[in-house]
């Protein structure tokens, strides 16, 4: 196994305009670029390719983060505080998980949680660690939180498969009942539904009532988007490592698209949504981000696989 290596980088700005008008969140934060989970179907794997750095298993083994991001966040909201222009809403971790293994150490994301927090800024988070739990007092002190545990199954061989470095499952379950427990809003964001994997009724209805069973009832979900030729190759190599037998299926599905074919997605679709009815989750709905785009991603993109906060009914697309 590669070993991971760290850098430091400087940044000018730590807050990022959202402009997307399909994002329930006005600004973002990422504290690290590169992500230790190493998920295969990862969205800003193509952000690598801006810091000069390959799109490959670079992504998870050489990460930089932002020594300074807490200091600065400071400066950005005291000026906008002057200005009578405080974010309405900011979501942390829509583009690489902010609670990655480097951040029991370096405590970017809870600096930037103080940081939020002593402005009074809404806040959500998206995460597949249970290292979100540390931060409850933090939580507990913004006027507005919400946190989202990505989970799309429950099966070892999948997890371990196209998630070789994310918490286990069941601890991720575990998380989620603990925060809301807490009184903090939690959800469960099934992302991304797997082709032929994830998506088969019996894992689907799995995950629904390991959810139900642990108090949750805000689920949404999303199907795999594999929105540039980085992602797509990546998630390809895994896939032909892990499952050969789905390769030429997912070609069939992905050849010509970032996208599965409505064809595909509208029957799941209708099933998935009987299964969210039949379990009483609230919000249980599917998540669309905008269409495709032939330009590049930007380097603080939003993450196609972890929006950053729950969206109202009104807001989601069923896709």
């Amino acid at each position: 196994m590669a070993k991971t290596q760290y850098e430091p980088m400087k940044s000018k700005t730590v807050l990022n305009a959202v402009r997307a008008p399909s994002m329930p969140f006005d600004w973002s934060i990422n504290p690290y670029r590169g992500c230790q989970h190493g998920c295969s179907f990862c969205y800003a794997r193509s952000t690598h390719v801006f810091l000069g750095q390959p799109a490959d298993d670079a992504f998870q083994h050489r990460i930089f983060w932002k020594e300074d991001a807490p200091s600065l966040l400071r400066q950005e909201l005291r000026r906008m505080a002057a200005a009578s222009r405080l974010p309405s809403s900011v979501a942390i971790g829509t583009a690489t998980d902010p609670y990655q293994q480097l951040e029991s150490k370096a405590l970017l994301t809870r600096g930037c949680l103080e940081a939020l927090a002593e402005f009074g800024v809404p806040v959500s988070i998206t995460t597949r660690s249970p290292l979100v739990l540390r931060d409850l007092d933090l939580l507990r002190r913004l006027p507005d939180v919400s946190v989202n545990i990505s989970l799309h199954t429950l099966d070892p061989q999948i997890w371990r498969a196209f998630e070789p470095q994310t918490p286990a499952p069941l601890q991720r379950l575990r998380c989620a009942r603990a925060l809301r427990e807490a009184g903090i809003e939690t959800h469960v964001f099934m992302a991304p539904m797997l082709p032929y994997l994830t998506d088969r009724p019996e894992a689907v209805e799995s995950l629904l009532s390991a959810c139900a069973d642990h108090g949750i009832r805000q689920v949404m979900a999303s199907f795999l988007r594999l929105s540039t030729p980085e992602v797509k190759s990546w998630f390809f190599s895994v896939l032909r490592q892990g499952y050969p037998e789905l390769a030429e299926r997912y070609g069939r599905l992905y050849w010509r698209s970032s996208r599965l074919p409505d064809s595909y997605v509208r029957p799941v679709k209708a099933r998935l949504a009987d299964c969210f009815r039949r379990y009483g989750m609230n919000g249980g709905n599917f998540y669309e981000p905008e269409r495709d785009s032939a330009s590049k991603p930007s380097a603080e993109a939003p993450s196609a696989h972890a929006p950053s906060a729950p969206c109202a009914p009104e807001q989601l697309t069923l896709f």
